[in-house]
């Protein structure tokens, strides 16, 4: 039978993401009802994740060095990507990214820490601990399906 590390292997499109505040208050999802996204799990033990909101702003121009710093923010808000290495603990059930490029500078050269449940075709990881999001300690759920093969 294959391992984590095995069958996390391949492309993941972006189901939903979910925060869950350890205060008990209402779920929040900060990419909206039907986000778009992928995760890439290689072979050789790279990852890369993009997460965005359907309805993100629009700026008309094409050309991204000569945007306004309001204009470059719009583009930005509701977007979010990651990339580095990974590494799986098959005893935990966890896959840790080390943060090699984040749109969040914060995030670089830190590791983010994943439960991993895998059920076949859905893929769900978890925050290992609670974070800060919008003022509040939360899990973080984000759900994958297996995306088809191009």
């Amino acid at each position: 039978m294959a391992g984590l590390r095995e069958m996390l292997v391949g492309a993941w499109e972006l189901v939903d993401v979910v925060e869950e505040p350890v205060d008990g208050s209402p779920p929040r999802r900060p990419h909206g009802d039907r986000p778009l996204g992928l995760i890439l799990y290689t072979h050789d033990g790279y990852m890369s994740a993009q997460l965005m909101e359907r309805e993100r702003g629009r700026v008309d121009s094409c050309d991204w060095s000569r945007l306004t710093p309001e204009e470059y923010a719009e583009e930005a808000r509701g977007y979010f990507a990651y990339a580095g290495s990974y590494e799986v603990d098959e005893e935990r059930g966890t896959v840790a990214h080390s943060v090699a490029v984040s749109l969040f500078p914060g995030w670089v050269g830190g590791t983010q820490v994943r439960v991993a449940e895998l059920d076949g075709e859905r893929l769900v990881l978890r925050t290992a601990a609670p974070a800060c999001s919008g003022g509040k300690l939360v899990v973080t759920c984000i759900s994958w399906r297996r995306a088809p093969a191009v």
